[in-house]
């Protein structure tokens, strides 16, 4: 990827390198598989209507705390569970199994309002494209987890449908740093943000609505959204 010849492909990945000028990061893919536009319309319908009795959760596992991602994990945790009666954790580590079962995982996003989002195994989390999928707002710690990532496949206005807390602001902010800032946001701003991301839920699923009843409704969808924008990559350079 790093030869000189190379410099003109463009590669699709789950996650590009920050310094790469033809990486492009695509959506991973989620536990929805639509046949049909129909499918997908019933499921943000559904989706707008649920009750979130949660006002943020994580779900996933420690990571080694001596790295900087297992750092920003342990404090996302330890916050989470400090605020027990805001915040829900699903344990994801290999002995508790918390996350081997998607309807616990899903249910426990569709009932969330945000969902936190920190750094992994590397920046880039398949959780984010569930908690988009169930209506959850996630919240990012890294401006790589996201929005230097999936530049086609999200809103090019990251406020509008993400929240983001600066690692420097998680770490001396106190114990509860995460909920004072979540607790803080103007309903109607959550409402607007909400309806952002549940309006992205198309573009992050792969499937084939309706491609062949052109009297039908079609939606774009990731798979769409990365061939879209690799032509207009193509275009832009043919032009130059």
């Amino acid at each position: 990827m790093l030869l000189p010849e190379s410099q003109n492909i463009s590669f699709l990945t789950i996650e590009r390198s920050p310094t790469s000028h033809n990486e492009f990061a695509i959506p991973y893919p989620t536990y929805f598989h639509p046949t049909s536009t129909f499918e997908i319309r019933q499921w943000q319908d559904k989706i707008k209507l649920t009750n979130r009795t949660i006002l943020f959760s994580f779900a996933g596992a420690q990571r080694r705390s001596r790295s900087q991602n297992g750092l920003v994990r342990t404090q996302v945790i330890e916050q989470c569970k400090s605020s027990s009666k805001t915040c829900r954790f699903l344990d994801c580590d290999v002995k508790a199994n918390g996350c081997d079962d998607p309807m616990s995982l899903m249910k426990l996003f569709e009932s969330s309002v945000f969902c936190l989002q920190p750094p992994g195994d590397s920046l880039t989390r398949r959780s984010v494209f569930d908690s988009i999928l169930a209506g959850c707002i996630p919240v990012f710690f890294n401006q790589g987890s996201a929005y230097k990532q999936y530049v086609w496949h999200l809103p090019n206005n990251d406020g509008e449908y993400s929240v983001y807390i600066p690692v420097k602001e998680l770490r001396t902010g106190g114990k509860s740093k995460i909920e004072e800032i979540l607790q803080g946001i103007p309903n109607e701003k959550v409402i607007g943000m909400r309806e952002n991301v549940i309006r992205s839920v198309p573009k992050i699923v792969y499937t084939k609505p309706n491609r062949y009843k052109p009297d039908k409704e079609t939606l774009e969808d990731a798979f769409d959204v990365a061939v879209k924008g690799v032509i207009k990559r193509i275009e832009k350079f043919k032009s130059n």
